[in-house]
């Protein structure tokens, strides 16, 4: 599934499409079939998890656009390399760099998180270091826009009860959002 977003902040279900997993192959089917469907202009950004497929058809087919990571899977990505004990120390943290009032505030809470956890959970502050231009890239658009770019999750939430009722083996839902560069792509409007 892709939602897409215009400059005004509405949604729209551009796509919604069966495939294999998180595969590249799928993901560039998606795309494609947007492209044949008059969306020739790159996305300014494009928001997923870590589906290595999604990043690849995405930087094959539109290389200028621009990524961010989902902010609600790094967390718990990052949570899960912690001991219990200090996850609610740590997911503060981490909150305190996606809430930042400006991307400066950001950087200077990420260098908070990797003062306190790098040096005893490598693991965990890689997975923000690796990433930290992704994380951090919606700072980079219109404030209004920040609650609905840095993560993917409030379109997962929709699909909450249907994960819970159907065998996780057989059924996954991937999403991903786009910001697309106008409000003229003809797709019908999408809330959440």
């Amino acid at each position: 599934m892709l939602i897409g977003v215009n400059e005004q902040g509405d949604k729209r279900l551009p796509a919604l499409s069966d495939g294999y997993w998180e595969s590249k192959t799928s993901w560039l089917s998606v795309v494609q079939d947007l492209q044949s469907r008059d969306l020739q202009d790159a996305p300014k950004l494009a928001i997923g998890d870590g589906a290595l497929g999604f990043w690849a058809a995405i930087n094959g087919v539109w290389p200028v656009t621009r990524q961010q990571c989902c902010w609600v899977h790094k967390t718990a990505n990052v949570l899960a390399k912690l001991p219990d004990s200090i996850q609610g120390k740590a997911k503060a943290g981490l909150k305190a760099i996606w809430m930042a009032e400006t991307k400066a505030a950001a950087e200077k809470a990420l260098a908070g998180f990797q003062r306190d956890f790098a040096a005893k959970y490598p693991k965990a502050a890689n997975l923000l270091e690796k990433d930290r231009e992704a994380l951090l890239a919606f700072y980079d658009f219109p404030a209004e826009h920040w609650i609905h770019i840095r993560t993917t999750n409030p379109i997962e939430s929709s699909f909450a009860a249907i994960r819970h009722r159907t065998t996780p083996v057989f059924f996954k839902i991937v999403v991903a959002k786009i910001m697309l560069l106008s409000s003229s792509f003809p797709v019908s409007p999408c809330r959440g």
